[in-house]
């Protein structure tokens, strides 16, 4: 068997300021690494004195609120999954006050086979309140709040963000793999609506692909990316970049920004997927092939402008997108939908 390719490094630019992320950085639709980005934060200093340090500074924005954690078993070896016939997932969802989840943390840390824990994608201001007053980068707007991800030696499973992400290392080390979205047919992506944390996962574990099953991935991995990260440094991920995670050290720290640009009013993509799956998958091929045509063109407009030609005023729906329009389509639909039930 053809061994597989090792991922080529994920380009780096360094420090950067916010003309500079917007003018080269995101329109190059690239993952890039901007290392030492967060070097200066207050959480990142003690980030860098290790588990306890990092333990000890969260500890000073304590609170008795209930935070939601997911715990697995020993035996998943902290990769949080799917169990093993897809009924359910491999770890447990509860809630625990701050300290004594940070409390347990430390205590993992000297079992040789601990348990996974982490804390995942809770906003800052409600996770550490007042963690955003000292820990702040300008490459994003203010009204964008990190969210933390905080637990031991983890592996999060290869998915996609609906946002473009900057997510910065506070503490431990983390590596990162990266997919072209063009890769989503070599990833074997799992469900839409049943999922681990929110958006679909590769069934491929990266650190161990298994080929026999899923020899497509031999093809993506031609097209990764990877870069490990220490305290300090920062990702920017472009929307829809598949990624996995792999959590490095025993207490780690992570803070993202997700955000979307200003978008003219619109529909959800995410629904037309969805009414595209059970009204045009089931279509014969020769009817599918046709409207695969219409959709190159119309939607995602593979020979430039399609109604160039047409006068603005006659475009109608194939004109410019305005709240009437966009009010005027759903209410369509709405109608559609109900004729059908």
């Amino acid at each position: 068997m053809t061994p597989l390719a090792h991922p080529r490094p994920v380009r780096e630019a360094g420090a950067i300021d916010r003309h500079r992320f917007d003018s080269e950085i995101r329109p190059a639709r690239e993952p890039v690494v901007l290392r030492g980005l967060a070097a200066d934060w207050p959480a990142v200093q003690a980030g860098r004195g290790g588990a306890a340090a990092i333990v000890a500074y969260c500890k000073r924005f304590s609170h008795d609120r209930p935070v939601s954690a997911i715990v697995g078993d020993p035996a998943i070896h902290g990769r949080f999954f799917y169990n093993d016939d897809l009924t359910g997932m491999n770890f447990v969802r509860g809630v625990s006050p701050l300290d004594p989840f940070l409390d347990r943390l430390l205590r993992e840390c000297e079992r040789p086979t601990g348990y996974a824990m982490a804390v995942q994608s809770i906003p800052a201001p409600e996770l550490l309140p007042g963690f955003t007053a000292e820990n702040a980068i300008e490459l994003v707007d203010d009204a964008v709040a990190p969210r933390l991800w905080l637990g031991n030696k983890l592996q999060v499973a290869t998915h996609y963000d609906l946002m473009e992400n900057v997510g910065i290392v506070v503490a431990g080390r983390r590596r990162f793999t990266l997919f072209p979205p063009d890769q989503v047919a070599n990833l074997y992506m799992g469900p839409l609506e049943f999922t681990p944390a929110g958006t679909p996962t590769s069934f491929v574990d990266v650190t161990a692909p298994d080929l026999e099953r899923f020899p497509r991935y031999a093809e993506a991995a031609q097209h990764a990316q990877a870069a490990v990260l220490e305290p300090g440094d920062a990702l920017y991920i472009p929307f829809r970049w598949w990624h996995a995670v792999e959590s490095l050290d025993e207490v780690n720290l992570f803070a993202n920004y997700w955000w979307t640009p200003p978008q003219p009013p619109m529909l959800n993509p995410h629904d037309a997927l969805l009414h595209a799956l059970f009204s045009l998958r089931l279509l014969p091929e020769d009817q599918r092939l046709a409207w695969r045509a219409m959709f190159d063109h119309l939607v995602f407009q593979i020979h430039g402008d399609p109604v160039a030609h047409i006068p603005e005023a006659a475009r109608g729906v194939l004109g410019t997108a305005t709240p009437e329009k966009v009010r005027d389509a759903r209410d369509a639909l709405r109608h559609a939908l109900d004729m059908r039930r």
